[in-house]
């Protein structure tokens, strides 16, 4: 029994980690004047309980702060990857740069720190590294100091420098955003607002009512119109002569008909011109005279049509059956033939009841069954990314290669898997509550072995001159991500929320990101994490790694 309260052993380490994590949860539900650090407050349970004495083995330690951060942007990774790329190309340059800007800006601050005070640039990289919250930056630095043969005193000066600056960065950048959400006068639901305002400015599908009137498309069929704007459109109903059809390839148009058409936001203007202006009709108005066509939604529940375009699935010629939206993490596109669907959509349909049913069966349609989670492609990924990111990558003029490591290669193959995986045929839905137990599980296991290994050191280091690493550290946190807040919002007018998430990104800090998704209660800070993360965290370990070598 003596062992498992004061040992190093697994029994220890696990009910060491236990109440860490408990304890820093709990705390983390109180708020000071509103405001709550949430489940950061685990890094500092974890400082105060190893500074007196519970420690854990170091290979447990180890394993628990890799293992915890590769869950956690895992499941980010597999969260974003469907709009990653499309969020990329609406802005992901001008992100990435800024984040580059708030990284030289940390290396300069830190090389000005060193020749100013003479404090040496082993020491000042630990201080850097810690300041940016980046674990791999100190790792890649310590690796690059073995290979070189130094003595092991500078390692240890390395680490316990990086342990003081830590909190420093965590705690540092969390009072920026809160502070800038002030100086700002931010309306949270302004922003989030403006953000789903974009967004149905672009693929969102929108429902339209339109009359035929081009003479170009009279006597055409809808397969030939449909060639003429690429087919970002689906017309669901027909009104001709009186009669409502539900129209397939073959369905010729003619003057005067009424047509009941989704689209995308970004394609209104040209369904206009091609069929003709819209007329004052509502949903409501077909429903009544149409009583015997009905709409449904269905669940795209199995996995074999992962992959399949919804053109293979012949709804129309086979069932006479119009899909009109699918709905993808809560967005609504529209249903063109060529989109691939993958397990987790609901596809919106019209047709018969009798119709609609023989469809049912042919996507599954048991929602029951998505409550599953589906952990192969998340562990198959894990280890995809895991060899990923340990291949050297060899740069002309550094005489050590670089690694994406364990935290920068599987985030890459996450947002690989959630984009192509339903082209590749590759099933990669997880329930979105599977997804967030993954993710929470993953950062507590992160910051409660960050907090236990810097507590050992953390207060000595302080009282044995230590306590200048706090100024230098909050001025390497403070001046790059400041001055990139005030650069984002002013200059480039950034949202809020696109703040939030490039600031956690380019420092690499997770713990900034989980406070701002608690905090601010969205996820739309997610995606710009995940956008600048990969290129932040390889100049993050690149830097650190020239630092050592420029010290040698």
């Amino acid at each position: 029994m003596h062992n498992l309260f004061s040992g190093i052993g697994i029994a220890h380490s696990i009910l060491l980690f236990a109440t860490v994590i408990a304890l820093g949860l709990y705390l983390g539900r109180f708020k000071i004047k509103g405001v709550s650090i949430g489940s950061t407050w685990i890094l500092f349970v974890g400082i105060i309980l190893s500074h007196f004495g519970l420690r854990s083995n170091p290979t447990v330690l180890a394993f628990m702060k890799d293992f915890g951060l590769i869950l956690f942007v895992f499941s980010i990774g597999l969260q974003v990857g469907p709009g990653f790329f499309a969020s990329f190309r609406k802005g992901g340059v001008r992100l990435n740069l800024l984040a580059m800007t708030m990284i030289l800006l940390a290396v300069v601050i830190t090389v000005a720190i060193h020749l100013i005070t003479g404090e040496s640039l082993f020491t000042m990289t630990g201080v850097m590294s810690g300041a940016v919250t980046n674990t791999p930056g100190l790792g890649a630095a310590q690796q690059t100091l073995a290979d070189s043969g130094t003595a092991a005193a500078s390692a240890s000066t390395l680490a316990s420098a990086y342990a003081v600056a830590y909190p420093i960065g965590v705690l540092g950048v969390i009072f920026l955003l809160i502070l800038s959400k002030s100086m700002f006068k931010v309306d949270l639901k302004h922003e989030q607002e403006q953000l789903e305002k974009d967004q149905d400015a672009g693929e969102k599908a929108r429902r339209m009512h339109c009359q035929v009137s081009n003479p170009a498309i009279y006597g055409k069929t809808l397969a030939e119109v449909a060639e003429v704007i690429h087919g970002n459109f689906v017309v669901s109903r027909i009104l001709h002569d009186g009669e409502i059809l539900v129209p397939g390839p073959e369905t010729v148009f003619h003057q005067g008909d009424k047509l009941l058409i989704v689209t995308d936001n970004n394609d209104v203007d040209a369904v206009r011109m091609v069929f003709g202006e819209e007329v004052p009709m509502h949903h409501g108005d077909w429903l009544k005279m149409d009583s015997h066509m009905v709409t449904r939604r269905l669940s795209i529940t199995k996995p074999s049509l992962t992959g399949k375009r919804i053109s293979e699935l012949g709804f129309r010629h086979k069932y006479n059956v119009t899909a009109t939206r699918v709905i993808r993490s809560g967005i609504e596109l529209v249903a063109r033939p060529a989109l691939i669907l993958q397990m987790g959509d609901s596809i919106q349909v019209v047709g018969t009841e009798e119709d609609i049913n023989r469809v049912a069966k042919i996507v599954g349609n048991k929602p029951e069954t998505l409550s599953h989670p589906n952990l192969v492609p998340v562990f198959m990924g894990i280890a995809v990314g895991v060899i990923f990111g340990s291949i050297p990558i060899t740069i002309p003029g550094i005489p050590q290669p670089v690694k994406l490591g364990l935290a920068g290669g599987p985030l890459i193959i996450a947002i690989l898997l959630g984009h192509f995986g339903p082209k590749l045929k590759i099933t990669t839905y997880t329930t979105v509550s599977a997804n967030m137990m993954i993710r929470e599980i993953g950062i507590s296991f992160f910051m409660a072995a960050v907090g236990i290994d810097a507590g050992k050191t953390f207060v000595s280091s302080i009282t044995s001159g230590g306590y200048w690493w706090i100024l230098y550290g909050a001025l390497i946190t403070i001046i790059p991500v400041l001055a990139v807040i005030l650069l984002s919002r002013l200059v480039f007018k950034l949202n809020f929320y696109e703040i939030c998430g490039l600031v956690s990104g380019g420092t690499t800090d997770p713990a900034v990101l989980s406070f701002s998704q608690n905090l601010y209660g969205t996820d739309y800070a997610s995606v710009n994490y995940a956008t600048v993360y990969p290129l932040s965290m390889f100049m993050r370990v690149l830097v650190a790694q020239l630092l050592i070598l420029a010290a040698l």
